[in-house]
């Protein structure tokens, strides 16, 4: 919050913008130039929009600062000519593409950071490559004859979603797949089954979905099918989005998401304007008008809780999120009983983007990192655990915060965003909430890290079962208690796999049996180090996807070598 009124900077220009001109959208200002490759190999069956998308592609690169290189010799995929590329688009391509030696390339290129697209077809491709099949997310099963369809867009926060409506209506042949992908990836847009015939997988049929995977950016659409797909307007803007995303010129949360109830994604029932001000409601978007005002959840106090909402400015604006304040029609109430999680561009550090205003600041490296600029969307997720916030924006922690102050508390309150005053003009989409149960017991909770959870494999309570990076999830596999210089979970405790000291030692769970292979200590930095080796509990190869196992290694200080003890 700002107590004073600022005038609206130039907006610039985005990617919602949508172009109907054969260049496609219009460039983003901020992105810098970058290389992307667009590989059409097929071994099956052979798309005849392959050199529309090709041409279409390149369009886009024309008209918003990218580079293209198109190939079908697999022959392209070494370590050294990957290298120059930001994203590798693999545009309908079939069956198997490449030998052992390529995969092996590719696999490092993902984990070194970099992106992937896959357009339709990639579903159809490499099924016997298990880093492949998670990468692209789901593999093709099956498809009915071209017909018109209605994708229901759940996601428009990303840059490939953020310009469409919640409903899109389009052409295209429309795939089936063998399993479903919303338990590893964000889910975008889905298949309405109701207004076509041919799908095979229900009420819930995802077409659309990012993904981050083993340190990459994976972003994968069942569209493109035909050659009209290509002079699509919407489509090219889809496009474009997963390009930016995975060159890593645009953030997005790409966690998978379940389980959340929504408050609002459209209808404004159960909420309360206090104060003066609005907000405008259109086209399931909320954008404050006047204030100083508070748009308030009044139907429900909550507790422990993961709140999720989209958020866009328009320039040099202000807003913010409160929590935790009690039912009151002044919104100087949730100010002066509550927390506000800061939306504003420029600052103070302790009241700008990210930060507990007046309390915390962000950690302003990460928040630079993953914040994208005025006129893109953001995503919060702000996690209430009894007095603890912490804040994530598109994926990343940003901040954490625990409250000490008696006469406030984050325990149990209202929820509400803030119309800050004239000129100051913020948008929210989607605000959702997931509860979770009781407030945690001091001392026993979660360990996380990399945005993800220190897990017992499968809840698994043999000797030897693998600890793991992932997502977080509430259950006891995911529950951690020090007890003396010990972690357990499930009767166990946290060990190193032989009492070894030699980098990468996996870490399991073992009886408790007081060796030195048990012992752990948080350190000042985040860290979490074992004494006896003098390493550091690490996620291996610096890996964030689900699974990845953890091990020791040289204490480095990376950001997936910090932890947060419950």
């Amino acid at each position: 919050m700002r107590h004073t009124v600022r005038s609206v900077l130039a907006v610039v220009a985005t990617t919602a913008t949508i172009m109907a001109c054969t260049s496609g959208p219009a460039a983003s200002a901020a992105d810098a130039p970058y290389d992307v490759l667009v590989f059409s190999k097929t071994a099956g069956f052979r798309h005849d929009a392959i050199p529309t998308g090709i041409a279409t592609i390149r369009e886009l690169g024309a008209a918003n600062n990218f580079t293209v290189t198109a190939t079908e010799d697999a022959g392209a995929f070494t370590t050294a000519n990957l290298a120059q590329y930001e994203t590798v688009v693999f545009l309908n391509t079939t069956g198997d593409v490449l030998n052992a030696t390529q995969q092996t390339a590719f696999e490092s290129y993902v984990r070194s950071g970099k992106g992937f697209v896959g357009v339709h077809a990639a579903a159809d491709t490499e099924y016997d490559w298990p880093f492949y099949g998670e990468l692209v997310g789901a593999y093709f099963s099956s498809h009915p004859a071209i017909q018109q369809v209605t994708e229901r867009v759940e996601n428009r926060a990303h840059a490939a979603t953020a310009h469409l409506g919640q409903n899109w209506v389009r052409t295209d042949e429309l795939y089936n797949y063998r399993t479903n992908p919303r338990g590893t990836a964000r889910v975008l847009a889905t298949l309405d089954e109701s207004t076509y015939s041919g799908g095979t997988m229900g009420a819930d049929h995802p077409h659309t979905w990012c993904k981050t995977y083993q340190g990459g950016r994976s972003f994968y659409t069942g569209n493109g099918h035909t050659q009209a797909s290509y002079s699509e307007p919407a489509f090219r803007s889809m496009l474009l989005g997963g390009l930016r995303y995975t060159a890593g010129r645009t953030k997005a949360d790409c966690r998978p998401e379940t389980g959340y109830t929504t408050l609002y994604n459209g209808s404004t029932s159960g909420w309360s304007q206090a104060g003066p001000g609005s907000f405008s409601n259109s086209d399931a978007t909320l954008t404050s008008v006047g204030g100083m005002g508070l748009f308030w959840y009044s139907t429900k106090e909550f507790r422990s809780y993961s709140l999720k909402m989209d958020w866009r400015l328009a320039g040099d604006d202000n807003s913010g999120v409160f929590l935790g304040f009690p039912p009151s029609t002044d919104p100087n109430s949730a100010v002066n009983n509550g927390y506000e999680v800061q939306i504003d561009a420029t600052d103070a550090a302790d009241r700008t983007t990210g930060s507990v205003y007046g309390f915390k600041s962000a950690d302003l490296a990460a928040r630079d990192a993953a914040l994208n600029p005025p006129g893109e969307w953001n995503t919060y997720e702000l996690l209430v655990e009894g007095e603890r916030l912490q804040v994530f924006l598109n994926g990343v922690r940003i901040n954490d915060f625990t409250n000490t102050v008696p006469a406030r508390s984050l325990t149990s309150g209202h929820i509400g965003i803030q119309n800050h005053g004239s000129g100051d003009d913020v948008s929210f989409r989607h605000v959702r909430i997931k509860e979770l149960g009781t407030t945690p017991t001091p001392g026993v909770g979660p360990i996380r890290g990399s945005g993800k959870c220190v897990d017992v494999s499968a809840s698994g309570t043999a000797d030897g079962t693998k600890i793991q990076l992932y997502t977080c999830n509430g259950t006891g596999a995911q529950t951690w208690s020090a007890s003396g210089s010990t972690l357990r979970a499930l009767g166990k405790c946290m060990d190193v796999a032989g009492g070894g000291t030699a980098d990468n030692t996996r870490v399991q769970l073992w009886t408790c049996n007081g060796t030195g292979a048990q012992n752990w200590a948080p350190q000042a930095d985040g860290t979490l180090r074992n004494p006896q080796s003098a390493k550091c509990l690490t996620p291996q190869g610096g890996g964030t996807a689900d699974g990845t196992q953890l091990v020791i290694a040289p204490c480095t200080g990376a950001t997936t070598q910090k932890w947060t003890m419950p």
